[in-house]
């Protein structure tokens, strides 16, 4: 019983920290790379559909993208998306390929995605303890139950903190990366 509380609190928080690198994949730090572009929504014989669908999406050189889609009257549809995302990208076409250059990050908007990734992070941590807190209310009702001693539960409680340290400084470790990574120039 206990061990399976505690499994299953640690499988959720393997995938809060996945979740976490996920969204980092999509910030980007000025240096191409595929999974910028992996939420992008794209119109598709009328309805929305992943760019990747469409389309091959490779990298060009350290700035810049290249964007084959598998149909020649996707590339106006395609610009159009990438346009019209959150990465403020300016696409351009040279008959079936769309280019996407990467801009220069400036020292302010560096110093703003260092912002967006530690609260992402925050996010991620919150989500950590909020799995521990669950697993840990399952713990004392099985005690109240009395299908477990008060002994088991506090040793199941300290299993459920170590687990929960260990992601917590997993999120600390990819975050520090993160921001290593931006503040690069």
């Amino acid at each position: 019983m206990i061990e399976e509380i505690r499994q299953d609190a640690e499988q959720r928080m393997q995938k809060s920290v996945e979740s976490f690198r996920h969204e980092l994949s999509r910030l980007r730090t000025g240096r191409a790379h595929t999974s910028l572009v992996d939420h992008i929504q794209v119109e598709y014989y009328g309805s929305k559909v992943p760019l990747r669908q469409v389309a091959n999406v490779s990298v060009e050189d350290a700035r810049t993208l290249s964007v084959t889609p598998w149909e020649q009257q996707m590339v106006p549809v395609i610009e159009k998306a990438v346009m019209s995302s959150d990465l403020g990208l300016m696409p351009t076409s040279a008959g079936q390929v769309v280019r996407i250059p990467l801009p220069q990050l400036t020292e302010d908007r560096r110093r703003d995605l260092v912002k967006v990734v530690k609260q992402e992070a925050e996010q991620a941590r919150v989500a950590i303890r909020n799995i521990r807190r669950e697993a840990n209310s399952d713990l004392k009702e099985l005690t109240k139950e009395k299908e477990i001693t008060e002994d088991d539960e506090r040793r199941g409680q300290e299993a459920v903190q170590k687990i929960t340290d260990h992601y917590v400084s997993e999120i600390d470790r990819i975050l520090e990366e993160k921001e290593q990574e931006l503040m690069e120039v």
